[in-house]
């Protein structure tokens, strides 16, 4: 049993004044990138120079206009990488770089050495404030710490004049989410104060939750308590930087959004601490399934997925939202028949507007494919292996034929597990279209008889067709070349056979095309059906091919 009476609940802000439940999501933040400090810091095996090139580059891609790059000020690494940037000329006029820097003179004077150069930059200074830390860490009271933060605040304006570009302040009360909101609000307000942004000249608040420790609708409350109370608020960027300690980094980042937010830090991925920073890709996604521009040019979530596996070393969860490998994936047979007809109607309504059962997005829309949407296991069904057959290879089995070929499938599924799409079709090319034992067609010679004779029927038919190898032939009269097929393969083998429908489509488009028929036939004498499947460039030929198959699965035919 665990032993939760070692916790104690988190307190929480009362907030009844609250407005952010009745608000949606409208544009999309201001994207701040953490990956090259923030994410880089917590790998196992962090970035080499190469890596962080090519990551920052990517970052840029997609259209960062702020990128954190790393804390220069502690690290001769992370200095010389910041340096290599200048000097290769690497950062756009218009892309912002954030440095990170403790509340202390010699940090502090260094970030300055080090963003000489770059046209717009962020010197992002921070101090804990968390009761918690202020007790166990500092040991410091409220006006110390306060003070610490005022002291940063004063020799960044000290040192701003050797800096010749756009400089932009921020502060972040570090573990806001473990500090009395209040004391909150008095720090950044103090820290606002001096700074004196202008609507011309803003600063940003950043507002961490550095450790995630209550549920999402707490930080929401304190965020917009914090937004209506900020001095100057017309002059400041409030900013979140989520963690993801509760699991729930996504849609504290959301909720903050609604409740006044303006700027978001996260990673994609949420690669970070513990278990994370507020995952960027999915919170983009996320605006995206809602008809809003996300703002970031991830139309190629494959591209993002290799960079990040290749430079973090981490590999991609697999129901990862929108980037997992599984999430665009039906096993189940009741999805896979809802996603089936989904697609269908979309493409018979022409509808310009996704709705798909199952599947919030086109998987195409971010450069995943069809190919992995349905996959097959015991627990498919009719509507997967449907999918499947049209999506890879074209055919469009009738209704009836799915749930008949589907039973094949599961039988092999049962035994081998997840059956691959290949293995699908060659299963139906050995259950319909290879059917050529004991009878195979061969030829098919049509005459047109109308006006020739009195007889009822307009079409004769001379078939060629080995019987277990022996070649044979049968001449026949019909209402068409199917119907005189029936009849002759009627007479020749004394069967009662009945057609039950017949469905035909082009698999492909050009002069080239080939056609597939699909026959569904009755053996009157025993009451059974099924299909058979034929495929030529000839539709006739296709059908009567069809015919056979079906003859062959029923075992009507030969000796």
């Amino acid at each position: 049993m665990l032993n939760y009476k070692r916790y104690q609940r988190v307190p929480v802000d009362r907030y009844p004044e609250r407005t952010w439940p009745d608000k949606e999501i409208e544009k999309a933040p201001i994207w701040c990138s953490v990956d090259l400090r923030d994410g880089n810091q917590a790998l196992i095996d962090p970035m080499v120079v190469s890596e962080k090139v090519e990551f920052f580059n990517y970052l840029v891609k997609i259209g960062f206009k702020e990128i954190e790059v790393g804390f220069p000020a502690a690290s001769q690494i992370e200095y010389d990488f910041l340096r290599q940037l200048v000097d290769r000329r690497m950062v756009p006029d218009d892309v912002k770089i954030q440095v990170l820097a403790q509340c202390r003179e010699e940090q502090i004077i260094r970030s300055f050495e080090a963003i000489r150069g770059i046209k717009k930059a962020i010197v992002h200074i921070y101090n804990s404030t968390s009761t918690l830390q202020r007790d166990v860490v500092f040991n410091a009271s409220k006006e110390e710490v306060k003070e610490l933060a005022l002291k940063g605040t004063q020799m960044v304006l000290d040192h701003a004049h050797e800096y010749d570009g756009e400089l932009t302040l921020e502060y972040s009360p570090e573990s806001f989410t473990g500090t009395e909101l209040d004391y909150s609000l008095e720090v950044c307000n103090a820290v606002i104060d001096l700074w004196n942004p202008t609507p011309e000249r803003p600063m940003i608040i950043n507002l961490p939750s550095t450790v995630e420790m209550t549920t999402p609708n707490v930080f929401a409350d304190r965020i917009e308590y914090m937004c209506k109370n900020l001095h100057k608020r017309d002059s400041v960027i409030v900013s979140v930087h989520p963690h993801n300690d509760r699991g729930t980094g996504v849609a504290t980042a959301e909720l903050s959004l609604l409740a006044g937010a303006d700027r978001i830090e996260g990673t994609l991925f949420g690669n970070g601490e513990r278990t994370g920073n507020v995952d960027i890709v999915n919170l983009a996604y996320n605006m995206f399934s809602q008809g809003m521009d996300c703002g970031l040019a991830l139309d190629n979530v494959n591209e993002a997925i290799e960079l990040y596996e290749r430079c973090c070393k981490i590999p991609i969860h697999p129901r990862h939202p929108y980037a997992g490998k599984l999430v665009f994936t039906a096993f189940s047979g009741s999805h896979q028949d809802a996603i089936n007809k989904g697609v269908h109607a979309m493409e018979q309504r022409q509808s310009k507007i996704w709705q798909v059962p199952y599947l919030t997005i086109d998987p195409a829309d971010i450069g995943r494919e069809y190919e992995p949407i349905v996959r097959i296991n015991s627990q498919s069904g009719k509507g997967g292996v449907a999918f499947v057959m049209e999506s890879y290879f074209g055919f469009k089995l009738p209704k009836p034929m799915q749930r008949e070929f589907a039973d094949v499938v599961q039988k092999l599924s049962e035994s081998k597990g997840e059956v691959s799409p290949d293995t699908v079709m060659e299963l139906f090319r050995e259950e319909y279209l290879k059917k050529n034992e004991p009878i195979h067609f061969r030829k098919l010679k049509t005459d047109d008889l109308s006006g020739e004779t009195e007889s009822e029927f307009d079409t004769g038919v001379h078939v060629t067709y080995t019987d277990h190898g022996t070649e044979k032939s049968f001449d026949a009269v019909g209402n068409g070349p199917l119907d005189a097929v029936q009849r002759g393969l009627k007479e020749t083998f004394d069967i009662k056979i009945k057609i039950l429908d017949y469905e035909e489509h082009a698999l492909q488009s050009g002069s080239n095309s080939q056609a597939a028929a699909y026959i569904h036939l009755l053996n009157e004498d025993t009451g059974d059906v099924t299909y058979g499947v034929g495929v030529s460039s000839n539709i006739t030929r296709a059908s009567v091919r069809a015919i056979f198959s079906a003859m062959n699965r029923l075992k009507l035919g030969g000796e």
